[in-house]
């Protein structure tokens, strides 16, 4: 028992702290929230104006965070903001040699939204982690004080039942007592009969055997009859297997809602390219919207409580609103976007985030390639929910995807350019389950 004490304290020990565990200090949960903040890595081949892009969603998705409610994620996201600036991009070899107006705005956040908002995060996280750590203390202090009154109560059960038993055993000693008693009295009555009893016995023992003969032999054939007509006991079968039903629930996602004309717009734009065999692409953005399901709503049902609980409630979802063509370099495998400073423009007045992205195979059916893999991991690795999608009008076709967590893992980390291999197994890509189709406004943008 002290061994497997001791080895389960180093183990916790050993262990990352948790910030969700409320039975660590506030500070300590505050720093391991801090500690996922500053896992940043800056790539010398990768250009600072990449970056310095990725700052202005990455500081627009913080304020999406926080505006939910979610302080944890709003908290985690501006210390990225801040180590990839103030740390980790002033390193990068190209860094004093770019001028643009994304790391102008990108100062400015530092000084006048990231910095302060990243300290009053800090001061709430440690009033609501103060909070819990109370009352976790609190729990387990009466739980300490109920073990005592149940050994209190036990014990005086203890003395109670003592006293009980001694009175059962003298009860039961009463009984037995005159239960001889009246045996005695008994026997000394029946005495004179046991010898008549006897006798008669012995007498009537032959004609009680011819007596019961015949009804022996009645009730042997009526047994027989009534076996001849019982139908046998049926065994009851296993019920057959649900086929078909859902039991795994879908990654922790908020619900994106496409509007269901979107593909065929977006191909009627793109037909001058699609007649040419030419990509064409585009960016997915919208907003954020709070929304009250009803207890009949698909997406409100939960795996862990029977739908009779479900009671309205606010959920936040993403809505696209918006494809904007920016002006492109495209062919019949490839389509690359430039003077993108024209969609962050306009996304900045419209206040819109990036939701993912959509391009054509026009010759090719509807899946990822390895260039589509490691442009959708960008888009992904800012928004969980971004999505990719791919139209194939010559197979009459498109898909919605997203990276598996595999997927993730392997192309995040593979920094091979161009078309180029990858795992087959586990799937790299799969079909979106959080996007909802609805009929709802869209409005295309071409800047080309």
């Amino acid at each position: 028992m002290e061994q497997g004490f001791c080895l389960n304290t180093l183990k916790k020990l050993a262990a990352e702290p948790d910030y969700t565990d409320v039975s660590l200090a506030a500070a300590e949960r505050v720093r391991a929230l801090a500690k996922m903040g500053g896992l940043v890595e800056v790539q010398e081949d990768i250009a600072p104006k990449r970056y310095f892009r990725s700052g202005v969603e990455m500081e627009r998705m913080a304020a999406v965070y926080l505006e939910e409610g979610s302080l944890e994620n709003a908290y985690v996201l501006y210390t990225k903001f801040i180590t990839l600036f103030v740390e980790k991009l002033p390193a990068h070899r190209d860094y004093q040699h770019c001028s643009l107006p994304e790391k102008q705005v990108i100062i400015k956040k530092l000084q006048e939204v990231a910095f302060p908002r990243k300290d009053e995060l800090k001061k709430r996280l440690h009033e609501k982690y103060n909070r819990e750590h109370t009352e976790y203390l609190r729990a387990q202090g009466q739980e300490s004080v109920m073990v005592d009154v149940c050994s209190q109560q036990m014990q005086h059960l203890s003395l109670l039942s003592e006293d009980r038993r001694r009175c059962l055993l003298l009860k039961e000693e009463r009984q037995r007592v005159a239960t001889l008693q009246r045996m005695q009295i008994e026997s000394e009555q029946f005495r004179y009969f046991e010898d008549q009893l006897r006798r008669q016995e012995l007498a009537n023992r032959k004609a009680e055997k011819e007596e019961l003969k015949p009804i022996r032999d009645h009730e042997q054939s009526q047994g027989a009859h009534l076996n001849r007509m019982r139908l046998p006991v049926s065994i009851s079968q296993p019920a057959a297997p649900l086929t078909g039903v859902h039991t795994h629930r879908v990654e922790a996602l908020r619900r994106l809602v496409v509007p269901s004309n979107l593909t065929h717009r977006f191909l009627l734009l793109a037909d001058s390219n699609t007649s040419r065999g030419i990509e064409t692409c585009g960016v997915l953005c919208g907003r954020l919207v709070r929304r009250v399901c009803s207890p009949g709503d698909p997406s409100h049902l939960s795996f862990s409580r029977p739908s009779y609980l479900c009671l309205p409630q606010t959920h936040n979802e993403f809505t696209l609103t918006h494809v904007v063509v920016p002006k492109q370099s495209a062919g019949p495998d490839f389509c690359d976007m430039e003077n993108v400073e024209e969609l962050f423009r306009f996304q900045d007045q419209q206040s819109l985030l990036t939701l993912g992205w959509i391009h054509t195979h026009p010759t090719q059916t509807a899946f990822l390639s390895s260039v589509d893999l490691h442009t959708h991991c960008s888009y992904q690795l800012m928004l969980p929910e971004a999505i990719a999608i791919v139209c194939a009008p010559k197979h009459n076709d498109a898909g919605v995807f997203r990276l598996t967590s595999s997927g993730m893992s392997e192309v995040s980390v593979c920094r091979l350019k161009g078309f180029h291999p990858h795992s087959k197994e586990p799937p790299l890509f799969s079909v979106c389950k959080h996007v909802v189709l609805k009929d709802s406004k869209i409005s295309l943008l071409d800047l080309r």
